[in-house]
């Protein structure tokens, strides 16, 4: 790390250097001491560019940088930047001081088809990325040795625009890896796919002390099809869906050899990573193992975690094309068709059955587990045939999913719960015990927290809707309207998430003239706040968003209702911290875990959510409220008018009166309880570094005990 300088300025080439320096490791995204330098840097520019530090210093002009240069409080803001990144990097981080201290050799190699790091470094989709994105920051924290592997996409997922009926508009960005910060490590490999060699490079992004892999084929030397395997997320047919995952799987493991990167352990984070799990063992009989006592190595020394709690859900294929695709595969492992088609097979040899990712997954992992406890009980039953055991004896375990806090805390919520609490959550370790004092904070000072992150998301609400009447060509009134949405004294409650249709956005408009009633109270009013985005495929999850959409024009609702288009990490942050409730209504149990709703209490908010994923761990009967029961009906519009009857009286019984009960001076002292109970409650145990110390001790570190290569 550079000196900090004597004089009062320093050149601007130094500076510009130093500022690239501290953009290069995505440290800077989760440390205020890194990202506000660069919003500092050229705050318009800041928020162009989705608060990409490197897009930033692009387009800042030469002047700003050549005053900023001779500026020394800004200057010093750097080199204390720097300082603070090699403070952390060179730190003996909880890992080492413990379990770790003495594991000669443990590295793990975590793969996955999307990670969510930072809302300007657009590779992921939704829940899997983020929880992905999380994981590699808590690892890095707590000091995990752990590589992950991914691949580059050039287009990313998508952007969602809708409009003006509420349909939606698929765009497709080009995005330029060198503003993510990403490097070309010159090394590339030959993965074979088909009957042919696929070139890939492999990039690095640095996420603290993680390094994160990313394979890129979008190269001269490969075909214009090849060209398109890391052209975009979840995008085409199953065809170009299964090269991808032979390029993650058995390229992510060609690359780690060539990079000379020896993992111990294999993480495979949902089954579109299995054929890692099979190159790996391919590898090990190369050396002269037999193929079978090879599967076995591997299986003792592999780690599979399911996201899914529908079958529908999981990736299947034909099995001829599996054997198509991975025929060089196969020939190095001696395996004949039928072998490699029964890998993803629950009954061998049954050509009728198709070839199931999850199942080969399965197959080659010894440690398998759920995100949450109700998602471990439901994969115990779905795959019991896969064992032909029992539903209790089925070895499937449940490490529930965790947030990585200081990724997702407002900095305004941080520094309240340091001079409330003294929490600081720069201290890395799994335990965050200084949570459980947040009940001890003063009512008065957290009204006026949760007030200024209320009206900051109005605010933004307000902003966004002008931006989209604008770019739609709605006219003046309707900017407007748009100018005034929405309520800064107002109880707002906050739905975002992917458009799924087991997740049931449109459910709180069951009865449109009931939830009218409730929203457009003279004395007790409430706005809703929507953002979230289907699949590009997905008709029935994109027409649940253009339903939701509709109801913001009605005028029963009265400026009412928002939709935020184009859902991402930003748009999540805002959400989660600027809402007093945060609403979930999936279909009971198909939410494996769900983490949204982990980021509300943080704030100070309160959770209103179905029991299902991870709700039914955390809900306690006063940090929050559960909708209906664990009970399901015989059928889907059954289920549905018990679940919203169950909201509407929540929320006309309990939640609206709450809010709006206050004392003599203007606080709702009852609900001010709930919500430092929910702050005290929650963070506590749903965090990623929890989740990822729980990793370490029940999955990785005896896995690696085995010692598998």
């Amino acid at each position: 790390m550079p000196h900090a300088p004597r004089f009062p300025s320093i050149a601007v080439d130094d500076l510009v250097s130093h500022l690239r320096d501290l953009a290069s490791n995505v440290w800077w995204s989760w440390n205020e001491e890194g990202w506000s330098v660069f919003q500092t840097l050229d705050p318009t520019e800041w928020r162009a560019t989705n608060h990409s530090p490197l897009g930033t210093l692009e387009r800042t002009t030469a002047a700003r940088i050549a005053a900023l240069a001779c500026d020394p409080i800004f200057v010093k803001r750097v080199y204390d930047g720097l300082a603070a990144r090699a403070a952390y990097l060179g730190e003996r981080a909880w890992f080492q001081r413990g379990a770790g201290a003495h594991r000669a050799g443990f590295r793990v190699g975590y793969f996955c088809s999307e990670y969510g790091l930072h809302e300007s470094i657009q590779q992921y989709a939704g829940g899997l990325g983020i929880l992905a994105g999380d994981h590699l920051k808590s690892a890095s924290d707590l000091g995990i040795p752990l590589v992950a592997m991914g691949l580059a996409y050039r287009h990313g997922y998508y952007i969602q625009q809708l409009a003006r009926d509420g349909s939606t508009q698929v765009l497709y960005p080009e995005y330029d890896f060198a503003r993510f910060g990403i490097e070309d490590t010159r090394i590339t490999i030959g993965c074979p796919i088909g009957s042919r060699i696929v070139t890939a490079r492999v990039l690095r992004l640095w996420v603290g002390r993680v390094p994160l892999y990313l394979l890129d084929t979008d190269l001269k030397a490969n075909a214009p099809d090849d060209r398109k395997l890391t052209e975009g997320l979840y995008k085409g047919d199953p065809l170009l869906r299964l090269r991808q995952q032979v390029l993650l799987g058995v390229g992510g493991m060609m690359a780690l050899k060539a990079l000379g990167e020896k993992v111990t352990v294999l993480h495979l984070n949902e089954g579109h990573a299995a054929f890692a799990a099979l190159q790996r063992a391919v590898d090990l009989h190369s050396t002269g193992r037999p193929i079978q006592e090879s599967f076995d190595v591997v299986r003792r020394a592999t780690v599979f975690t399911t996201h899914t709690p529908v079958p529908a859900g999981h990736d299947r294929y034909d099995p001829k094309m599996v054997c198509e695709e991975l025929a060089t595969l196969a020939a190095r492992a001696g395996l004949s068709q039928t072998e490699l088609a029964d890998l993803g097979r629950i009954n061998a040899g049954d050509e009728e059955e198709t070839f199931c990712m999850t199942v080969l997954a399965l197959r080659l992992s010894q440690r398998v587990n759920g995100v949450s406890q109700l998602h471990g009980e439901v994969s115990r039953d779905m795959w019991k045939k896969f064992y032909r055991v029992g539903a209790a004896k089925v070895p499937i375990g449940s490490i529930t999913n965790g947030v990585h806090v200081k990724t997702w805390i407002d900095p305004d919520a941080e520094r309240f719960w340091q001079n409330e609490i003294a929490l600081r959550l720069g201290k890395q370790a799994p335990k965050a015990t200084g949570w459980s004092h947040a009940k001890d904070a003063d009512p008065a000072r957290f009204w006026e927290l949760r007030e200024r992150l209320r009206s900051r998301l109005v605010h933004f609400v307000r902003d966004r809707m002008t931006m989209q009447c604008k770019r739609r060509g709605e006219g003046q009134s309707a900017v407007a309207s748009a100018y005034s949405l929405l309520d800064d004294g107002v109880l707002t409650i906050g739905f975002a998430r992917r458009f799924a249709t087991y997740k049931r956005a449109p459910l709180i408009f069951h009865d449109p003239k009931r939830l009218a009633q409730i929203l457009s109270s003279s004395t007790r009013p409430v706005q809703i706040v929507f953002a979230g985005k289907a699949h590009p495929r997905d008709e029935a999850g994109q027409a649940f968003a253009q339903r939701v959409f509709s109801m913001t024009r009605d005028p029963m609702f009265a400026g009412r209702v928002a939709f935020v288009e184009e859902y991402d990490m930003h748009v999540g942050r805002m959400l989660t911290s600027g809402a007093d409730v945060w609403l979930n209504t999936p279909t009971r149990p198909y939410e494996a875990s769900g983490t949204s709703g982990m980021k509300p209490p943080l704030h100070g908010g309160l959770n209103l959510s179905i029991l299902d994923g991870w709700w039914p761990e955390a809900a306690d009967g006063i940090n929050g409220w559960s909708i209906g029961s664990t009970q399901t009906l015989a059928d889907a519009p059954s289920q549905d008018a018990s679940d919203v009857e169950s909201l509407y009286r929540l929320l006309e019984e309990s939640v609206v009166p709450q809010f709006y009960e206050r004392d003599a001076n203007g606080l709702p002292q009852g609900w001010i309880a709930r919500a430092l109970h929910s702050a005290a409650t929650v963070p506590p145990e749903f965090n990623s570094h929890r989740m990822v110390a729980q990793y370490t001790r029940k999955a990785y570190l005896p896995a690696h005990s085995i010692r598998g290569s």
